[in-house]
């Protein structure tokens, strides 16, 4: 049985093994030093705004997204909600997952009031594109990224 909750502070290992599982990940994720994700759920955890979700099969943590509501005055002070870190298990993958976490995640943004739904996905990313093509999210804005430090 599958199961989408709010993650816990256990579950930050898996989380962190999910994202480190692909080439772009894998470039960028340090899953043996623990110390700056952790602190980093601790910071998600306390805000309001946010919600790390894993879903859950069988007790396995097997995908996770994170959340974030927006709150904006464009759109007459519309909220909206912006989707990062969408991750499938790779034995998982396929299997109609990753459309769960996204049709969870569009059904709790719409309950906390929000118009719109919003992500971003790395260029290389072809797969990924035509999955959220295929959920129905257009490609209708150019994204813009500075790195800071």
């Amino acid at each position: 049985m599958l199961i989408i909750e709010r993650a816990l502070r256990t579950d930050v290992t898996a989380i962190v093994a999910l994202l480190a599982d692909d080439p772009l990940g894998a470039q960028r994720e340090t899953p043996d030093d623990l110390s700056r994700y952790l602190e980093a759920f601790e910071a998600i955890d306390a805000d309001p705004h946010q919600y790390l979700a894993v879903a859950r099969r069988d007790g396995r943590v097997v995908g996770t997204l994170q959340l974030t509501l927006v709150p904006g005055l464009s759109r007459r002070g519309a909220a909206r909600a912006q989707v990062e870190g969408v991750r499938v298990h790779a034995d998982e993958r396929g299997g109609g997952l990753g459309s769960e976490l996204l049709e969870w995640a569009e059904r709790e943004a719409e309950k906390s009031g929000c118009v719109m739904i919003q992500l971003t996905s790395d260029a290389k990313r072809k797969d990924a594109h035509r999955f959220y093509e295929r959920l129905g999210y257009e490609a209708s804005h150019v994204g813009f990224k500075k790195r800071l430090g």
